[in-house]
């Protein structure tokens, strides 16, 4: 038989000291003696233990806002990373389109202008109307006119004959009067202008219809066209027949970059006297 087993048959009062302790309480009690320095030894523990506790209950609340501000700062620092992201992509964006508007300016700073012919006598407008250009056949007529005339007057008669001379003069002076009568030729020139856009956004149609606006004494507008130039851009190219006397290039080019919200720039493709 084990020990064990015979500690479990074994009748023993285990709870012997506890009855003995509470027993020696009940005398004290009754005699009326203060309480044993053990108590007070006791309450002391008690005491110490409930400041343990409550100590531990304070560093336990303390650690679970320290844990709360740390969420927070968690937060803030991902929100900030998120913002941090989405500028990076907003330069880039900048820098792409800055590249692209660069490429752009190249491009129009370096396509050759286009030299085109003279207009033809018959000027088709892009509406549909015509205009017929003056030609310099009635100049020659004229000119042929005036050699027969010339032919006609006899400026070496003969000094001897009075009446001869007296026909000289008058034949002279009918001459310098019909000279004087006649218009002088007037000067004209045929100019195609390149009018360049600022991008392909612009409104074309309302682009050449503000260079048309322009009206002067001896301007006349004459055919357009789109030319393509680059990146889906294309510049408008309109020819126009002045007098060279009343409208120059200089003023074309003032009056038409006065449109700055359509004009970028505007440059003379070719100059022709007609």
């Amino acid at each position: 038989m084990s020990s064990v087993d015979f500690l479990a048959q074994e009748k023993i009062w285990f709870d012997k000291p506890r009855y003995d302790e509470a027993e020696r309480r009940f005398y004290e009690r009754i005699n009326g003696s203060s309480q044993p320095t053990k108590d007070v030894g006791a309450n002391s523990i008690l005491q110490d233990i409930a400041r343990a506790r409550e100590n531990i209950q304070k560093s336990l609340a303390g650690s679970s806002s320290s844990v709360a501000d740390q969420g927070e700062l968690v937060s803030r620092i991902k929100s900030l990373e998120l913002e941090n992201q989405s500028l990076h992509k907003v330069v880039d964006d900048l820098r792409a389109a800055l590249s692209k508007l660069e490429c752009r300016v190249a491009v129009l700073e370096k396509s050759p202008a286009a030299v085109t012919p003279a207009p033809t006598p018959s000027i088709p407008y892009t509406n549909g109307t015509t205009v017929q250009q003056k030609s310099s056949a009635p100049v020659k007529e004229e000119e042929e006119e005036e050699e027969e005339d010339d032919d006609d007057i006899d400026l070496f008669g003969s000094d001897e004959d009075e009446e001869a001379e007296k026909l000289k003069e008058q034949r002279l002076k009918e001459y310098a009067e019909k000279k004087a009568k006649k218009p002088g030729i007037i000067a004209k020139s045929s100019i195609l202008l390149d009018v360049k856009p600022w991008d392909d956004e612009t409104d074309m149609a309302k682009l050449e219809e503000c260079v048309r606006s322009v009206q002067a004494d001896g301007l006349l507008w004459g055919t357009s066209k789109l030319v393509p130039v680059g990146y889906g851009i294309k510049k408008l190219q309109i020819a126009c027949v002045v007098e060279d006397d009343k409208v120059g290039t200089d003023m074309l080019e003032e009056e038409i970059t006065k449109f700055e919200d359509f004009v970028q720039s505007v440059d003379v493709a070719a100059f022709n006297k007609i």
